[in-house]
């Protein structure tokens, strides 16, 4: 089952608004989307945007009793300034909910999971053309180097790049767990953390260029407001929280309302383990 990480935090980044226009950039199960239109009943226009076309296929049934109210759109976040160029409205509340879904990691399919045999695909969205094999089996060296150090944080990156090279040179990386085997030996063990863990992810962001399309709306978040419009955005990893907080910084249009991100309580964490690495900032735009 799916459930929505930070519900409370999102619900109360937004309480007191009133939000006649609303954007649900990550749809996925449509969980915030839902308690949202539910909290504010005012909303005129929600526009919902997700890359993966299984989770806008769920959205759409849940998110069904609201009526024409809703437009949903298969998209990556990247493209919300063109959609609303198209629909017209600033937005008085602006969301994201960055990172992989559960419901992506246990699809086997989606090859997202070091845990789970699998293609070595992690596309967010079907359609694209890049995938982890592409890059795991045509990259240089350098530039596999690259991604383990500054995308996967991973200390042994120099080794791991390495060892893709030499092992390829043998067999074709096909599956997940082909990649598993080489590098399991290779990559740094830390208490509580697959040794995977920083190679998937480096490897994910950049399949699907999970920065560069982050770094672009943040760029564009005080255009997109409305005055006294809000953003919250959720992130799972030190490089999003970092480039989310560096970026609100940066706007002078924008305000931070959380001086400290927003985690997780005992209780959710209890109930939802995925929610132990989220963090969410929020800001508002004041002219």
């Amino acid at each position: 089952m799916h459930i929505p990480v930070l519900l409370k935090e999102v619900l109360k980044a937004f309480e007191g608004l009133s939000l006649k226009t609303y954007a649900d950039l990550t749809l996925g199960a449509a969980g915030h989307a839902f308690a949202i239109l539910e909290a504010h009943p005012e909303i005129e226009c929600f526009i919902g945007l997700d890359q993966d076309p299984f989770a806008l296929a769920l959205a759409k049934a849940k998110l069904a009793p609201f009526g024409s109210k809703v437009q949903l759109f298969h998209s990556n976040f990247c493209h919300i300034k063109a959609i609303i160029k198209a629909q017209g409205p600033h937005f008085d509340g602006i969301f994201a909910d960055l990172g992989v879904s559960s419901m992506q990691l246990d699809q086997a399919i989606r090859g997202m999971s070091f845990s789970k045999l699998g293609p070595l695909d992690m596309r967010m969205d079907p359609s694209d053309s890049l995938t982890a094999a592409e890059i795991i089996n045509r990259y240089p060296e350098d530039k596999l180097s690259f991604i383990f150090r500054e995308w996967g944080e991973e200390p042994a990156w120099r080794k791991a790049a390495k060892a893709v090279v030499e092992a390829r040179k043998k067999k074709r990386f096909v599956t997940t767990l082909d990649l598993v085997e080489v590098l399991l030996k290779i990559c740094i063990r830390k208490p509580g953390i697959h040794p995977l863990t920083r190679v998937f992810q480096g490897l994910r962001i950049a399949t699907n260029k999970e920065l560069d399309v982050l770094e672009r709306l943040l760029e564009e978040s005080d255009d997109l407001l409305a005055e006294g419009g809000r953003i919250a955005i959720i992130s799972f990893h030190s490089l999003e929280d970092r480039l989310v907080k560096q970026k609100f910084r940066q706007k002078s249009l924008l305000k931070i309302i959380t001086k400290k991100p927003l985690i997780a309580e005992d209780i959710e964490i209890a109930l939802n383990p995925r929610s132990r690495s989220a963090k969410m900032r929020v800001a508002e735009r004041i002219l």
